[in-house]
C-alpha cells in the first residue's frame, strides 16, 4: 500500500512537471532580430537609421556589414 502511493505521487510529479513544460513551450514568441545600436546615455536601444547625440557628437546607428547588428557612426562632414 505504501509503495503504491509513492508510486502514484511520483508519477503525478513527473505527469504536472511535463504539462507545466508543454504550456510554456507553446506560449514562446519567436520575435524577428533587429539590427539595433545601444546607448548608455540614453539607457535604452535605437534602431538602425536612427539619430541622437551621445557626448555631445551627433551619431546615427548604422547596420554592420554582415547585417546582424547596430554600430554608432558619426555624421558625415559636409564640403
Amino acid at each position: 500500500m505504501r509503495q503504491a502511493f509513492i508510486v502514484l505521487a511520483v508519477a503525478g510529479l513527473f505527469a504536472g512537471c511535463a504539462s507545466t513544460a508543454a504550456v510554456t513551450a507553446d506560449k514562446k514568441v519567436e520575435v524577428a532580430k533587429v539590427p539595433q545600436c545601444y546607448s548608455g546615455d540614453a539607457g535604452r536601444f535605437f534602431n538602425v537609421g536612427d539619430k541622437t547625440t551621445i557626448s555631445g557628437l551627433e551619431v546615427s546607428c548604422v547596420a554592420t556589414s554582415d547585417g546582424k547588428s547596430g554600430q554608432w557612426m558619426g555624421a558625415k562632414h559636409h564640403k
